[in-house]
């Protein structure tokens, strides 16, 4: 009774309440570019050390798309968790219904005080639009129409802090034909901007070539627009021991300048179920990224939540560590 005369107040004297989609849209704080720095509106940072979901698609038809997996990468200490979105599952469970994936995946978050990365996960060349694999198959319209949506319905959510506009860019050494970085550069700002002026407040992350590990370009080439961070993937196997030297000259120099955020790392051994390259290492490579982001303030998200992905963290949904997620587990815990 109490609590019906209340709203008829509200009513009566032309004031507004928030529901209670729009409470959850502005529960966490949210996250702007200051500088080389991600920060809070109260400018304080924040480094994000965070883990990688398989594709939601692959999950909720695993029957594993719920909160009980999102409370298992909260338990790892994680404050941000990345969902990856493959543009064929995307296309074959349709923009709604996999929008509602995405509206739960968000509001678990939420509830657990994580933020979301938004990943368009292709792999290939998007200005020639040839690609790795059937699986990262898209066009530049799609991919163009897909930031459109998420913009649009993800524009004002502070959960949803970082749009990754494309996963993984190459030209596989000429066999998905050519691009360069003016050209890709360009392709980012366009998506940028349809971002910007579609009402997306978020976060745009860009990636360099070479599977999204090699930055060298934005020495001279910086992209066009405010408010955005870098990305690279620096799997163990990109290069050669020593790393952080070889890091500092790829891709690590950029965070001098601008917010950088490893959106991908991890490793296996040789023998694990899926191993491949470029992740094949031991922990040496474990405590040599780690230590590297940690003196640098370098945020970064572990590959992957998902026995049957690799490099996996467990063997099995009673989430059996395996030694690579042994040893983040241990690291990401430690803050």
């Amino acid at each position: 009774m109490l609590t019906t005369l209340f709203f008829q107040l509200l009513m009566l004297f032309n004031f507004s309440a928030e529901t209670p989609t729009e409470a959850m849209t502005t529960a966490m704080p949210r996250i702007n570019v200051q500088g080389n720095q991600f920060v809070k509106p109260d400018g304080t940072t924040i480094v994000f050390r965070g883990l990688n979901t398989s594709d939601p698609d692959k999950l909720e038809k695993d029957g594993h798309w719920n909160k009980a997996y999102f409370e298992e990468i909260k338990s790892w200490g994680a404050n941000l968790v990345r969902f990856p979105v493959h543009p064929t599952a995307w296309t074959e469970r349709g923009e709604s219904a996999y929008l509602e994936l995405l509206d739960q995946g968000v509001q678990w978050a939420t509830e657990l005080e994580m933020y979301v990365v938004i990943d368009w996960h292709s792999i290939g060349n998007l200005r020639s639009e040839l690609f790795q694999h059937p699986m990262y198959e898209t066009t530049r319209k799609q991919t163009f129409e897909f930031w459109r949506t998420i913009s649009k319905h993800y524009g004002k959510h502070h959960t949803v802090a970082f749009y990754e506009l494309y996963n993984e860019p190459t030209t596989f050494s000429g066999q998905l034909g050519v691009c360069n970085w003016t050209d890709w550069k360009a392709l980012n700002e366009e998506m940028i901007t349809i971002i910007r002026a579609n009402g997306g407040e978020g976060i745009p992350l860009v990636a360099g070539f070479n599977w999204a590990y090699d930055l060298t370009p934005v020495k001279y080439q910086p992209i066009a627009a405010e408010g955005i961070a870098y990305v690279s993937h620096p799997y163990p196997q990109k290069r050669e021991q020593p790393w952080a030297p070889k890091w500092n000259e790829d891709w690590g120099f950029v965070k001098a300048t601008y917010p950088v955020i490893l959106t991908e790392i991890g490793y296996c051994g040789p023998d694990a179920p899926g191993a491949h390259i470029p992740v094949i290492s031991d922990a040496s490579y474990g405590e040599a990224i780690i230590d590297y982001c940690d003196q640098a303030d370098i945020s970064y998200v572990v590959w992957v939540f998902d026995p049957l992905w690799s490099p996996s963290l467990f063997s099995d949904w009673n989430f059996t560590l395996t030694p690579p997620g042994k040893f983040f587990k241990a690291r990401m815990q430690r803050y």
